[in-house]
């Protein structure tokens, strides 16, 4: 189908529009890639926050390169204040002229982006043998989660637990339509995670979701909370007994909770992260070594997969020829001084 823009002009893609543009496994591939390039040195740059009093709330950021696909960016978002809401606005260039390509709404595509790194650090670290799944959170990240989750490893068996026992069920019989595995759920992290092959954590918790003692030998934990100093997901001895791998090591004394946590108990040093994940997408380091070694992946959120699903959908937009086109103008136009 013939593109209804110029590649040459700006897109804006609302929420809807991006909705539906891409499958699971079509992020899941993107984001792949993009960590592929990260391994092999894109640039990419943890998130800043900037938080504000009165009235509550924050401001973050964070961008990435990745060359190879030909594109650049980030997040910018807002939560909190007056409005108490969150707007994800997310500006994709190209990574060539520096042209601007689009402009996201990226509510939508949040969850999935998402979901797509934590399958990734899935697909890397998991034994491949893998069948029984423990998600621990039921909102749309959990979703996003699963659902890429289950493109990397044909699970048979989804336990979920939240606090909330009808949020649990909800989910369980969703995603009970959506997927091939049997979705349960359970009444206890502790009965989501005994015998479970991967664990996913997707929750908002400040305090660990699980014992660490309670993981089996082979386990993988795949974390995607724990985007602040003061949250951890995980404990200490989660954290302890797994080979850790981060989405960005600059990121991991910054802002990732569980290992700061565990350093502050004196139970790992800085010395302990293995690698990061495109390391290891990239074949720069090893993955897992052993079916009988605990590996976690620590996904805070960086422009790696922001960009990469970006430019899947900034791609697949032009092809429905959908988006509204805006303009720019570039600096050497509109830096007149009058």
């Amino acid at each position: 189908m013939t593109p209804a823009t110029e590649p040459d002009e700006t897109l804006f893609l609302t929420s809807e529009e991006c909705a539906g543009l891409a499958t699971p496994a079509e992020y899941v591939a993107a984001v792949r890639e993009g960590y592929r390039q990260r391994g092999h040195g894109a640039p990419a740059a943890p998130r800043t926050t900037l938080r504000n009093d009165d009235p509550p709330g924050m401001l973050t950021g964070y961008t990435a390169i990745l060359p190879e696909t030909g594109a650049m960016g980030g997040y910018t978002y807002a939560a909190g204040f007056g409005d108490h809401d969150a707007h994800f606005m997310l500006p994709l260039f190209d990574a060539d002229s520096g042209a601007p390509l689009a402009l996201l709404d990226g509510a939508s595509l949040n969850p999935f982006k998402t979901g797509a790194a934590g399958a990734v650090g899935i697909d890397a670290l998991a034994r491949e043998d893998a069948t029984t799944l423990a998600v621990i959170g039921s909102g749309a990240q959990a979703r996003g989660q699963l659902r890429a989750a289950a493109t990397v490893r044909e699970f048979d068996t989804v336990n979920v637990y939240s606090p909330t026992a009808d949020h649990r069920e909800s989910f369980a019989a969703t995603m009970n339509e959506r997927l091939d595995p049997a979705v349960a759920a359970v009444a206890s992290s502790a009965a989501a995670v005994e015998d479970a092959d991967v664990i996913i954590t997707a929750t908002n918790s400040p305090e660990p979701v699980f014992d660490g003692d309670l993981l089996e030998t082979g386990a993988h934990v795949t974390a995607m909370g724990q985007y602040h100093p003061e949250k951890h997901e995980l404990d200490a001895t989660t954290i302890e007994r797994a080979t850790y791998v981060p989405d960005l090591r600059e990121r991991v004394t910054q802002d990732a909770g569980s290992f700061i946590h565990a350093v502050e108990e004196g139970v790992v040093s800085e010395d302990a992260i293995h690698a990061e994940l495109g390391e290891v997408v990239a074949d720069e380091a090893p993955g897992r070594e052993t079916d009988d070694e605990i590996t976690v992946f620590d996904s805070g959120g960086t422009g790696i997969e922001t960009v990469a699903a970006a430019h899947l959908l900034y791609e697949a937009a032009r092809e429905k020829g959908l988006g509204t086109p805006i303009e720019f103008s570039p600096a050497s136009q509109a830096l007149t001084g009058e």
